[in-house]
């Protein structure tokens, strides 16, 4: 069996809201001295085909993945989901996803909408979806406000425009959590809890006691003291531990996105917990 040593498990191309393609991402990992990664874009796998021939010509391994949106107490709690190999995507969760991909435009339709409505911001909304190659997504927009000339960093949009609970926000389809799980488990992936340190609102006791399979517990964001209580967590449950960075790719002028690493492997899981994730994922049948 081979060792990998450097693992990133978190990570997003053009095909949702990051900005490498799956090839440049490949390539920037393999110059970050990554030898694992996995492709986890917003509620696509769009993207995993291209990186995973790129994966070849660097001899990094891929792991084909996606962040799936879902609710849980009327709360957004992003679920990933890794597969062992791309043949385990069926068509009928291809299909599924698209759905979601129309719904999103239509989302970011009304939220464009809004925009104009409660803060006089006039968006081209065609330019948005030009720009969004595959799924919209809020950063999409966001930097669409910060491209037409209007003052605001990318944190005050969020914070005051368009961020969970703000004026102009719009949910995203309503996929609980719990569905979200199981449809990922219907198609033999590990199901592991995104970024627990930006869920909000939610008694993490309860949503542990879930089927995940793991925890996030080693993400960009995190505190040394998030890190040491999401490890915790994940001993509490059973769970095994993941790492991501989260990459979204380099930053652009004028966005300050605090929530998105800008280096692929910031954290990673080394050869151990490689090994561990390697060992689960392999157990799924």
């Amino acid at each position: 069996m081979t060792l990998y040593k450097k693992g990133d498990f978190h990570l997003h191309t053009t095909a949702s809201d990051g900005r490498l393609s799956p090839e440049k991402l490949v390539e920037m990992a393999s110059q970050n001295s990554m030898d694992i990664i996995a492709i986890t874009d917003h509620d696509t796998v769009s993207g995993v085909n291209e990186a995973l021939d790129a994966g070849k010509k660097a001899k990094i391994k891929i792991i084909p993945g996606i962040e799936l949106s879902t609710l849980y107490q009327n709360k957004s709690v992003h679920v990933l989901g890794y597969f062992k190999s791309i043949s385990d995507i069926s068509s009928e969760f291809k299909n599924f996803l698209k759905e979601m991909s129309i719904y999103r435009e239509k989302r970011a339709k009304k939220i464009v909408d809004n925009l104009y409505k409660f803060f006089n911001i006039k968006l081209d909304y065609e330019n948005i979806l030009k720009n969004a190659h595959n799924i919209v997504t809020r950063p999409h927009i966001a930097q669409e406000i910060i491209n037409a000339g209007y003052n605001y960093s990318f944190n005050y949009i969020f914070t005051n425009f368009i961020g969970d609970d703000c004026p102009a926000f719009v949910p995203n389809k309503k996929l609980t959590t719990e569905e979200g799980i199981k449809l990922l488990k219907s198609l033999n992936s590990l199901v592991v809890l995104a970024h627990p340190v930006l869920i909000k609102g939610v008694n993490m006791d309860d949503l542990l006691k879930l089927p995940f399979d793991g925890i996030e517990a080693i993400y960009s964001m995190n505190s040394p003291s998030d890190t040491k209580l999401f490890t915790r967590y994940a001993k509490k449950y059973n769970k095994i531990i993941t790492a991501g960075s989260d990459f979204h790719g380099m930053p652009r002028k004028g966005r300050d996105d605090p929530e998105h690493s800008h280096v692929i492997g910031e954290v990673y899981l080394d050869v151990k917990g490689i090994e561990i994730f390697l060992n689960k994922l392999n157990s799924i049948k």
